[in-house]
């Protein structure tokens, strides 16, 4: 799949979901419930719930309510949800299994954050370098403006916070959904290529238009 047909598959799915539907619909909630349980169907009806609820609140308060919300799914590596090193999970699979990576936590708030209308052009998937982990972490980022302090959306952190608040964290590169850029030091705002991130962008969207669960 060619990066030119992942954003008209990615332009699809936010069309789709502006267009006054349910953030999953029936069908699908109901080969959630056949695949899974009970118990995964439930978690459906709770988000839309959830998402209807701040649907005319600011940026701000939707993102509290989106990241509280996705941070109630556990943790775990993709090697034990998925049996690989690394897989981004559509926000179906990571709400029905209830379990993934800090990615799919990432995914998940990113296209609910897009639901709920707010702009992609301010949302990014932010590479950081954690001083409590020992491993590469990612978070999802909110930039009000193009020179704005990003606020951040953390899964291991209820709390929105801006930038200059999180000091345990480090930005390496932003992910817009079309480029990556390197978030910090030399050469900050440059487009760097990364041919797994893009492939992992076009997995990701090839999968939504699956409406893989």
């Amino acid at each position: 799949m060619n990066f030119f047909k992942a954003v008209l598959l990615f332009l699809f799915f936010t069309t789709v979901i502006h267009a006054g539907q349910p953030y999953a619909d029936a069908a699908l909630i109901a080969q959630i419930g056949q695949k899974y349980n009970e118990f995964a169907k439930k978690r459906f009806f709770y988000q839309q719930q959830t998402l209807d609820a701040v649907a005319g609140k600011s940026d701000l308060e939707k993102m509290e309510e989106v990241n509280t919300f996705y941070n109630e799914v556990k943790y775990a590596p993709d090697m034990k949800v998925y049996g690989v090193s690394d897989y981004w999970a559509t926000p179906w699979e990571f709400l029905a299994k209830d379990m993934g990576d800090c990615e799919d936590y990432v995914i998940a708030k990113y296209f609910a954050l897009i639901y709920l209308g707010v702009d992609s052009k301010k949302l990014f998937f932010t590479y950081v370098r954690s001083t409590q982990f020992k491993e590469a972490h990612m978070v999802l980022t909110y930039f009000a403006t193009a020179r704005a302090e990003p606020l951040i959306m953390d899964n291991n952190n209820h709390r929105v916070l801006p930038a200059s608040k999180r000091t345990d964290l480090t930005p390496i590169y932003n992910f817009s959904g079309t480029s990556l850029y390197k978030a910090s030091g030399d050469g900050a705002g440059a487009k760097v290529e990364n041919e797994k991130v893009h492939k992992n962008w076009d997995e990701l969207n090839l999968n939504i238009q699956r409406k893989k669960i």
